[in-house]
């Protein structure tokens, strides 16, 4: 994709501060992070959402985020990591990227950064619940 940004730091037509490598995957520093260290992950492939993301890629992406939040706690001496996927809303650039962003004990964060709510009731749970349980089985059906 010519427009993406992440596609051109994959190309080497836009610089970013690379931090690991692969045939699979790039991760590199966010240029305006949460905390010093907070990196990106992507799949050199144009992706644009991790629905989008092709089965055999998915152990490739996460298991270089995984890589990456070992390093940033072993190197950064972070006590541990916060990882976020956005999917379209919130998405700045639209291709797939993995936050691996550095915590620590009152570093400021709290939890997620968005309204919490909770069910209105034990049957309305339940009834989301199930609703997922059938849609996961129609979605898996579709990938066999």
């Amino acid at each position: 994709m010519k427009e993406c940004v992440f596609c051109k730091i994959v190309a080497g037509t836009h610089q970013a501060p690379v931090v690991f490598e692969d045939e699979a995957t790039l991760a590199f520093l966010d240029h305006r992070p949460l905390f010093y260290g907070h990196t990106l992950v992507i799949p050199r492939r144009h992706v644009e959402t991790l629905p989008d993301l092709p089965p055999e890629l998915v152990p490739r992406v996460f298991g270089t985020a995984q890589l990456v939040a070992r390093a940033i706690e072993a190197g950064l001496a972070a006590k541990g990591t916060f990882i976020g996927i956005n999917n379209r809303v919130s998405q700045s650039v639209p291709h797939l990227h993995v936050h691996v962003v550095p915590r620590n004990p009152k570093d400021g964060l709290r939890g997620f950064f968005w309204p919490r709510t909770r069910y209105q009731s034990d049957e309305e749970m339940r009834r989301i619940q199930q609703t997922l349980r059938s849609a996961i089985e129609r979605v898996a059906s579709k990938l066999v």
